[in-house]
């Protein structure tokens, strides 16, 4: 088994179980518990687990948003897809904020070479954009969540209210028929201050986000142009997001 792919079976079953111990996790990864002591050591390093003697345990708790570093390992492939396809939504010359987020940070890796004017939510994102040569770099003020670089707060929510956009970028937390939710209630509020300052509001959403419900709500599935997700989204869930308003595509 390839090292990455060691490393994401071990913080999935941790993040399952809440901690397992090195010889649970050997026998699950079929190596070595020198090797798995290794890998975890590696894993608390980035922040994706905590070690202790004898095993690991997950840092994520129930309601909580897990780890960036987590979620940047989580779903590659299926947030490629979705950025690829939402870059191909957006028309050069247009005006576009982006949220925070992992998928959010992968549509902006790719708009790096488009004519376009882009404000950023997220310190990760503005360094990613930073030097693009034919992008206007717009940086709104706000205050920087630790881990996840997100801007947030009054002056966030000022720099928003202060223009209008063509289109949203905007990620979640949770997406279902009920609506758009995020984890807390500094995120949602920017959430709701980008829906309002654009026109178009396309959100980025991995299959797993649509059967899952955060804690804080943001704006109802109307309120959202397009979702974009992967072709294996459930279809009964999809089905749902039309119904309650919205177009999805599915890359």
């Amino acid at each position: 088994m390839m090292i990455g792919d060691r490393h994401r079976r071990i913080l999935d079953a941790v993040q399952q179980a809440g901690e397992l111990g090195v010889g649970q996790l050997a026998e699950l990864t079929g190596t070595s518990e020198m090797t798995v002591r290794r890998d975890l050591e590696q894993l608390a390093d980035q922040g994706m687990l905590e070690r202790y003697r004898g095993g690991a345990r997950s840092l994520t708790l129930r309601g909580e948003a897990p780890p960036f570093a987590l979620r940047m390992q989580e779903g590659r492939d299926a947030k490629l897809r979705i950025a690829q396809a939402v870059a191909g939504l957006i028309a050069d010359g247009e005006a576009v904020v982006i949220d925070s987020g992992t998928t959010c940070l992968e549509v902006a890796r790719l708009l790096t070479t488009r004519r376009l004017t882009v404000m950023p939510l997220s310190l990760h994102t503005a360094n990613t954009l930073a030097g693009a040569p034919q992008l206007r770099l717009l940086v709104p003020g706000g205050e920087p969540r630790t881990d996840e670089l997100a801007l947030t707060g009054p002056l966030a929510e000022a720099s928003l209210a202060a223009l209008r956009f063509d289109t949203a970028v905007i990620g979640c937390c949770g997406l279902t028929a009920a609506g758009l939710t995020s984890y807390d209630l500094a995120d949602a509020a920017i959430k709701r201050a980008i829906i309002s300052s654009a026109h178009r509001v396309i959100a980025v959403a991995d299959p797993t986000k649509l059967s899952r419900t955060a804690l804080a709500f943001v704006a109802p599935v109307s309120a959202l142009t397009v979702v974009v997700t992967t072709d294996d989204a459930n279809e009964e869930h999809t089905n749902a997001l039309v119904a309650a308003g919205t177009i999805v595509h599915k890359a």
